[in-house]
């Protein structure tokens, strides 16, 4: 009988303890680390064509990175967007279509279920010489880290998934950076090097699918300094739309508005068209 009795209870032991271990949560990841490269060929030829053209080769790649922390009530998202284009034009030469590197981070502190205490950082600036080719020479308008802009602040993060963010930041401080040969330019003072502001900063950004193997990217940041221009907004807005054609061929169209007096009097548009190589070079989760 009291063989019986303890076989019982060794058969509820191991049962309680194996449905508690299948109650248990699976681990959560604490980092989701992915890298894409996209390398964008164009070629253009003409020989004899009746209404004209001029021969060109234009490439452009681009290297996004993303980095993602997630732990208890902790959210940290960082993402690095770089690149770079060049076009060959007959009789013209050289000339950059693309240069761009930015490095966005987002640290936030959950206080409900997708509202967080935040506290952004931004940086941004370009790896070469800039030209204006309308004029003859042609005018070099800007350089490496002239200018450079460093944007960071407190706020509130709205995070509905890594594809679907909004952040308020009421206090932003800014900084612009540029080298003597672009003082006086760029919102900064005649003999100084850096310009600071102090305003309202909105950041979002939206990823989704439109249809089967088309994906769209939205990325939104506008900007109001309180301390000049009240009530003038910069505004940079993205829009990347890629066609998937098989697991490494897409093809991909990048839209781009830029609004800032200190940089142009104008709006600044930015279209890229154009089919390549794409690699996820690093897709890592640790726990």
């Amino acid at each position: 009988m009291k063989k019986l009795l303890l076989f019982f209870i060794i058969l509820f032991s191991i049962t309680t303890f194996s449905q508690k271990k299948k109650k248990e949560d699976p681990p959560q990841p604490k980092w989701k680390i992915k890298g894409r490269f996209a390398f964008i060929f164009n070629q253009s030829s003409f020989s004899n064509w009746a209404s004209g053209g001029e021969n060109t080769v234009a490439g452009n790649f681009n290297v996004n990175y993303d980095f993602n922390y997630k732990k208890k009530h902790i959210n940290w998202d960082t993402r690095l967007i770089t690149g770079y284009g060049l076009s060959h034009l007959s009789e013209k030469g050289l000339r950059k279509t693309d240069d761009r590197f930015e490095l966005n981070s987002v640290l936030g502190i959950k206080t409900t279920t997708f509202w967080f205490f935040s506290f952004i950082s931004n940086f941004k600036t370009q790896y070469t010489e800039g030209f204006n080719y309308k004029k003859e020479p042609k005018e070099t308008v800007s350089d490496f880290l002239s200018p450079a802009y460093l944007t960071f602040g407190p706020g509130m993060l709205w995070k509905k998934s890594d594809n679907l963010n909004l952040n308020i930041a009421p206090a932003t401080a800014r900084y612009t950076f540029v080298n003597d040969d672009f003082s006086g330019q760029f919102g900064v003072d005649d003999g100084r090097n850096t310009a600071f502001s102090l305003g309202f900063n909105l950041s979002g950004y939206y990823k989704f699918n439109l249809m089967e193997n088309i994906q769209m990217e939205n990325i939104l940041t506008l900007y109001s300094d309180y301390l000049a221009n009240v009530g003038n907004v910069d505004t940079d807005y993205q829009t990347n739309i890629r066609f998937k054609v098989n697991k490494s061929i897409k093809m991909l169209m990048t839209f781009q508005t830029i609004i800032d007096d200190n940089a142009s009097s104008r709006i600044q548009f930015r279209q890229l068209f154009g089919l390549g190589v794409n690699y996820n070079f690093h897709d890592k989760v640790t726990y």
